[in-house]
């Protein structure tokens, strides 16, 4: 790739296009089609729908012709560009997949095909960048955002501005393996998600139970049931301060950095506590430390500290318990992910008013735990399948950028 500086040009682009990109008037180069269909009563069709936010063409199902009462429909082809003229504004926009050739839509639905000066696939990245949302906002009517209708007429009059039709291939392969990439680590990602939520629910007891219903080789007996309290020396509330700008150095976790799904500390807005932090060190975490979110709609949320995340200091909504063995922290941490525990979290919770635990409510939570060997197993295994979607999630995260930036730098 290159760079370019010219005003009709992408800022990267591929090595051996140096032509500046030709603008158009959309309603010359976009072509509409329709495909009339005679729906029979006996014959089932699918039907499809687009999703907001560029989340694409999707099925609705499958009805019987007599069950659809407008009978104004056409069909569609695998790679027609679809635009939902009532959810335009919201980014309900895309291409049409192979799954779904022959299915229908109503006239609720613009069809585009590719031509000689445009493909679908390159007109389906365009849709995603803002200047096209401005133009599908700025060719819609209405008073509540929420019930704009789309004037075709008035977005064919606007202009864009496109290159050569090779270059338009070259950037939609470049962007279709990247798509390719980001599916296939969203779904080892999604896959690994799935498995640690199966094994919280058969590598702990459930109700009624004293043992797991899978356990590592070589460990058997029953699991005993113990309060927090008696595996915990101490349990604390947080530094009531508030929070500047981050020093670089002290981090403040409050009950908003602690990632709702994986919980991790979410560091993507770090801050300080506003404090003299020398005489603030009791409220510093260590190794073995686990946060729980005591009070508001966040009550439950669960953290385990670890010494990579460096010199944090905890906020006062929160609570720190301190494991009597260090060894077992990630056993304790990953016990309170179990559906036990959330039942504790949702009785516990329901008081008149804002819902919350204090601290000796929360000590008083019981668990089964076996000897301390097990429980380091348990443990590792857990923390070690955490670490894992970590990584998945930080390269997935980090090819998303890519294509956002590359939809900001490879466009007009």
């Amino acid at each position: 790739m290159s760079q370019q500086t010219d005003s009709n040009v992408p800022a990267i682009r591929f090595q051996g296009f140096d032509e500046g990109w030709q603008e158009n008037r959309i309603g010359k180069i976009v072509s509409e089609t329709k495909r009339p269909i005679v729906l029979e009563d006996d014959q089932r069709y699918e039907l499809v729908t687009v999703k907001r936010r560029n989340g694409g063409v999707v099925s609705r199902g499958y009805l019987y012709g007599r069950e659809i009462l407008v009978k104004n429909y056409s069909q569609l082809a695998e790679g027609d560009f679809l635009i939902s003229k009532r959810q335009v504004v919201h980014g309900a926009t895309g291409i049409v997949p192979a799954t779904l050739d022959k299915a229908i839509v109503s006239n609720e639905y613009l069809v585009a095909v590719g031509n000689s000066d445009i493909s679908t696939d390159f007109l389906t990245l365009i849709s995603k960048r803002p200047a096209m949302y401005r133009k599908f906002f700025l060719s819609s009517y209405g008073v509540v955002i929420e019930k704009l209708f789309f004037d075709v007429e008035d977005w064919k009059k606007r202009t864009i501005t496109i290159p050569r039709p090779s270059e338009q291939s070259k950037i939609c392969s470049f962007f279709k393996s990247l798509d390719r990439m980001i599916g296939l680590l969203q779904r080892k990602h999604d896959k690994l998600v799935t498995l640690k939520q199966a094994m919280l629910q058969k590598m702990f007891p459930q109700d009624g139970a004293t043992t797991p219903e899978i356990r590592f080789k070589g460990f058997d007996g029953v699991w005993e049931e113990k309060k927090l309290s008696d595996i915990c020396d101490s349990f604390q509330y947080g530094l009531n301060a508030s929070a500047k700008k981050y020093d670089g150095q002290n981090k403040y976790i409050r009950i908003t950095d602690i990632d709702e799904s994986s919980r991790i500390f979410s560091q993507a807005n770090l801050t300080t506590p506003e404090v003299d932090l020398l005489s603030c060190q009791d409220y510093l975490l260590a190794d073995g430390d686990i946060l729980f979110a005591r009070t508001g709609a966040s009550v439950g949320k669960t953290y385990r500290y670890k010494e990579s995340d460096g010199q944090v200091f905890f906020a006062g909504f929160l609570i720190r318990a301190k494991p009597s063995n260090i060894e077992c922290a990630d056993f304790i941490f990953y016990s309170t992910l179990t559906r036990n525990y959330d039942k504790f979290v949702t009785i516990t919770s329901q008081r008149s008013g804002q819902p919350g635990i204090n601290a000796e409510e929360y000590s008083a939570f019981t668990l089964h735990i076996p000897l301390p060997p097990e429980q380091i197993r348990i443990g590792s295994y857990f923390r070690k399948l955490d670490d894992l979607i970590a990584i998945h999630y930080t390269q997935l995260k980090k090819l998303k950028n890519i294509k956002s930036a590359c939809l900001e730098k490879m466009f007009v």
